[in-house]
């Protein structure tokens, strides 16, 4: 009798705790969200205000809440209590940084639930035009008769352009040597005197020289087609398995029920599919994405595990 009794109190216990979950998943959100992510400007802070603009249609405020770029926000979100009331809208650096250095205050997989990806901004290979090639193969083909000849504008070590650039070298085993300057700015003016040969920009950065003729654009670094560079082959065509685009993407705190994760990316999802967010994306040279959480997490795992193998054979380490 008494073990009986013991059995039917764990049960108690059991369904109570799971009936509270279920309630507070049902009462969700019942005060504002924070989305945290990096400083006023960049793709980081325009992703978190469309998230943010998407999460209002829960009834509650939603606060974007800005702060220096590197581990800071990853840092308050993986400690954040995992109730869905604070989120992280940020880009590829997220998870790319651990692999850059030791000491990130957290792990991209472990302490974070993906709830989606939301864009994915395409890079784009472009070469001064005096460059006798014409295709991302005929780049590879000079690079390789002529080892060390031909050299690459790059912004910051890990940077999207730095690690499109090197995962081109790595995959395509070519020797182009780097050239390092602040910003893409500067890049793509020595770019179209011809003092550098080679970049990996973006749309911002390329798209007016592109159409002026001033730079030649070769191929995009997406996995797919896009409609910020139509007509541009994939460098994934010539090297497949290649991508390198900036991928954003929102999570919540690790242990976030998945109830709440859904709603949440549900939420988020449906506003992305709107026309008016997918032409303000394309607007600024970004895919709008939408995606399941397991869809995030793949996407994740997928460039950790591409990158992480050119950065260590690469011996790239974070300045």
């Amino acid at each position: 009798m008494v073990q009986l009794r013991f059995v039917a109190c764990l049960f108690s216990v059991g369904a109570l705790l799971s009936s509270s979950g279920i309630a507070s998943a049902q009462n969700f959100p019942a005060k504002p969200i924070r989305v945290v992510t990096a400083e006023v400007g960049g793709g980081n802070d325009f992703a978190a205000r469309v998230v943010a603009q998407g999460l209002g249609g829960l009834g509650q405020a939603v606060v974007v809440d800005n702060r220096p770029s590197g581990v800071i926000p990853g840092s308050i979100v993986s400690k954040a209590p995992p109730d869905g009331y604070t989120l992280l809208a940020y880009g590829v650096s997220l998870w790319v940084a651990p692999l850059l250095q030791d000491d990130i205050p957290y792990d991209p997989v472990r302490d974070f639930a993906p709830v989606t990806l939301v864009a994915n901004s395409p890079g784009v290979l472009i070469v001064y035009p005096g460059l006798p090639v014409k295709s991302a193969g005929e780049l590879i083909a000079f690079a390789k008769a002529k080892p060390g000849y031909l050299n690459y504008a790059s912004t910051s070590t890990g940077s999207p352009p730095h690690l499109a650039a090197e995962l081109f070298k790595f995959m395509a085993g070519v020797d182009i040597v780097r050239i390092l300057y602040k910003g893409m700015g500067p890049a793509v003016i020595d770019l179209m005197s011809g003092q550098v040969h080679v970049a990996f920009g973006t749309a911002s950065s390329a798209t007016p020289h592109i159409k002026s003729g001033k730079l030649r654009a070769l191929a995009v670094t997406s996995a797919r087609p896009t409609a910020v560079f139509p007509g541009l082959p994939t460098l994934a065509s010539t090297l497949p398995g290649y991508d390198a685009g900036s991928t954003y993407g929102v999570f919540a705190p690790a242990k976030t029920p998945a109830s709440i994760v859904n709603r949440l990316n549900k939420e988020i999802v449906r506003h992305l599919q709107t026309a008016e967010v997918k032409e303000r994306f394309l607007n600024v040279g970004v895919d709008t994405v939408g995606s399941s959480p397991t869809e995030l997490a793949a996407a994740v795992k997928s460039d950790r595990e591409r990158l992480g193998k050119m950065i260590k054979d690469a011996g790239i380490k974070a300045n």
